[in-house]
């Protein structure tokens, strides 16, 4: 028979304009569901080792919109991703072979549950459901035991130019842009499929201090540009538990020492741009977990995309650091340097 599990998330005590934002939201979701409207599971992809995955994806009212195509995320793109009402504390049914898991959404709706399962190494497929809807297919990369080297990269302005933190900009390339719009930064497509092709086997990690919402779009966007298949880590927008906007530092920070947790035998090849706070961000973790870090590769932005950006991050000197540290303004670039350390073969 099949085996049943129940995740239930902690509660702790919530500030007041998280509860306000819920309520908000909670709001919505009658109203949508007075129209006749359902949730549906958007699932995101995820990553697992032997004996357990992390299921990632989103619970969401969706407005009814035309599709012409049936490409996987094709219904949630662009505003309409946060027009979508998200269903908070949903209860999702997740089902992994003959086994059936029930895992519940946090109060943003996204689902992020750890589930044990016994899955061959590699990509794997899984469905979940709502509410005894339609179950939707996902994926999750499952790590051999006998894998040592990851990647882990963020998005915003080293895969792809977007100029981020700037306000304007950037509500422009949540709510309007399409994927077909952004562009990607010239070369890392090359140099993470090389990163790939070298070594079969290691998993790919997108670490983005996005919100949730743009994850349809993203993953369309790494498609489009042939960038490899790899799961996607993003936060969501709004206030937390206790503070009133969430911390991007914070966000990649504590996932890369999850992943240092969960993986305590790879080493990662951390790949970022001098315009945010990632070497700041590297520079604590690979102080922190040495052993789990196999090099670093810094993009430099260019004047431009440095004035849009609002300004560059000063990169610290790291050359008596334990582990390398590479720059280049491109993925040609770091490909050069990454073979200099041994990282690529030349």
């Amino acid at each position: 028979m099949p085996h049943t599990t129940t995740t239930t998330p902690p509660l702790p005590k919530v500030l007041w304009l998280a509860r306000l934002e819920y309520r908000f939201h909670a709001w919505r979701e009658r109203r949508a569901r007075a129209r006749g409207l359902t949730p549906v599971a958007t699932p995101f992809p995820g990553y697992g080792g032997p004996e357990w995955v992390r299921v990632l994806g989103r619970v969401l009212i969706v407005p009814p919109v035309p599709t012409s195509g049936s490409a996987e995320y094709e219904s949630v793109r662009g505003w309409r991703s946060f027009a979508a009402v998200p269903v908070g504390f949903a209860q999702v049914r997740v089902m992994i072979g003959d086994a059936t898991h029930e895992v519940v959404a946090d109060r943003g709706g996204v689902i992020d549950a750890v589930i044990p399962a016994r899955l061959e190494s590699g990509w794997q497929t899984l469905t979940m459901s709502v509410e005894g809807g339609e179950p939707t297919e996902t994926r999750v990369f499952i790590v051999g035991s006998d894998v040592r080297f990851g990647v882990v990269s963020d998005v915003d302005d080293t895969v792809m130019v977007t100029a981020l933190p700037r306000p304007l900009l950037a509500a422009w390339n949540s709510f309007v842009v399409n994927e077909h719009a952004r562009q990607p930064v010239p070369g890392m497509a090359v140099l993470m499929e090389r990163l790939v092709r070298d070594r079969p086997g290691i998993p790919v990690i997108y670490l983005s201090t996005g919100a949730w919402n743009v994850a349809p779009t993203l993953i369309r966007f790494l498609r489009r540009h042939l960038f490899p298949s790899g799961a996607v880590l993003l936060t969501d927008w709004g206030p937390t538990h206790d503070r009133w906007f969430r911390s991007g530092k914070a966000h990649k920070l504590s996932n890369l020492r999850r992943l240092a947790t969960e993986f305590p035998d790879l080493k990662w090849l951390l790949i970022g741009d001098d315009g945010q706070h990632d070497d700041e961000i590297y520079t604590t973790f690979a102080r922190e977990s040495p052993g789990n870090v196999a090099a670093v590769a810094i993009r430099r932005l260019s004047p431009a995309e440095a004035v849009l950006a609002g300004g560059r991050t000063a990169v610290d000197d790291h050359s008596a650091a334990a582990v390398p540290w590479v720059t280049g303004s491109d993925g040609a670039g770091l490909v050069e340097r990454l073979e200099g350390v041994g990282l690529l073969e030349a």
